[in-house]
C-alpha cells in the first residue's frame, strides 16, 4: 500500500500546483463590476458611428428630446455576462398627453440585435410616471462561435434608448436618460474552445491609442484561450487515475498466494 499512498501523493501535489501557476500564465481576466457607483459621459451619440464609450461601472448621462436615438457603446469579454439598465427622467405630467412606450435594445460588434435572457426591454409608462426603468440581461459571452451563429462574441456592445409610441404632441419634450452596466464574470462554466482572433471592436484599426484603450476592458481583452475548465479537467484526471490505482491495488492484494490456506 506504500506505493499507493506514494502516487496518491504525487498527483494530488501535482493538481495543486496546476491549480496556481495555471492564472499566473493565464491572459489577464477581467475584474467584475461593481457596478453604479463611477461617473461617466454626460452626453449620447445619435448613431452606431457616434455612439458614447463608457465601462462597465460607469453611469452614462444624457440630456436628450422625446424621440431621439441616444446611443452608447461599452466593451464585453469572453466569459462574461452585461446587464444594462436604464432610466429615463421623463418631462412633468401636465405637458404630456398620453402614455409613452420606451424600448432598450443592445447590439454587438456586428450591429446584430443580441435578446434579453431576462429584463424589461419595452416599458409603458402612464402619463402620471416620473420615470421609465428598462433592464436587458444579455447571453454569455463566448470566445468563438459558428459563422452563422447569432452568439454574444468579445467586443463592443452598443446601447440603444428611444422611445416608440407616443402621442405626437409629446415629440420634442426635454427628458434625462441615464444608463449603466454590471458584468457578471460566469467563467467555464460558459466556455467554449473556440476563440476569435480579435474582438469585434468596429474601426478600431483607425483609432488612435487613446481611443482603443476606452473602447477595451480595463485589464484588455482576455484572448479567450484560458478557462477554469483546465483545472476541472485536470480534477477529473487526477480522479480517474487514483480510481485505476485504487482498484488495481484491490485486485493485486486479492490475487496474492498464501493468504489463506486450504483445509487439509
Amino acid at each position: 500500500m506504500r506505493t499507493v499512498r506514494t502516487l496518491t501523493a504525487a498527483l494530488l501535489t501535482g493538481l495543486a500546483l496546476a491549480a496556481t501557476a495555471a492564472p499566473a500564465t493565464a491572459a489577464p481576466t477581467p475584474t467584475p463590476s461593481a457596478g453604479g457607483d463611477g461617473a461617466g459621459p454626460t452626453e449620447a451619440g445619435t448613431g452606431f458611428r457616434t455612439a458614447t464609450p463608457f465601462r462597465p461601472g460607469q453611469r452614462a448621462t444624457a440630456a436628450a428630446s422625446t424621440g431621439d436615438y441616444l446611443y452608447w457603446v461599452l466593451p464585453a469579454d469572453a466569459g462574461q455576462r452585461v446587464t444594462v439598465r436604464a432610466s429615463v427622467t421623463l418631462p412633468e405630467p401636465a405637458l404630456r398627453h398620453g402614455t409613452a412606450t420606451w424600448r432598450l435594445d443592445v447590439y454587438d460588434g456586428l450591429r446584430r440585435r443580441q435578446a434579453c435572457t431576462y429584463g424589461t426591454q419595452t416599458r409603458a409608462v402612464a402619463r402620471e410616471a416620473a420615470t421609465a426603468e428598462l433592464s436587458c440581461t444579455l447571453r454569455t459571452v463566448r470566445s468563438g462561435a459558428e459563422p452563422w451563429a447569432n452568439d454574444p462574441l468579445p467586443g463592443s456592445y452598443y446601447v440603444r434608448l428611444t422611445v416608440v409610441g407616443l402621442p405626437e404632441e409629446d415629440l420634442g419634450l426635454p427628458v434625462r436618460a441615464q444608463v449603466e452596466a454590471d458584468v457578471k464574470d460566469v467563467g467555464g462554466a460558459v466556455a467554449v474552445d473556440a476563440a476569435l482572433s480579435e474582438p469585434l471592436v468596429p474601426g478600431i484599426a483607425a483609432a488612435s491609442e487613446e481611443q482603443r484603450a476606452v473602447r477595451a476592458p480595463e485589464d484588455g481583452w482576455s484572448g479567450g484561450w484560458w478557462s477554469d475548465r483546465w483545472i476541472w479537467t485536470a480534477a477529473g484526471g487526477v480522479l480517474a487515475a487514483l480510481a485505476g490505482v485504487f482498484g488495481y491495488s484491490l485486485t493485486r492484494g486479492s490475487g496474492r498466494p498464501g493468504g489463506t490456506r486450504p483445509a487439509a
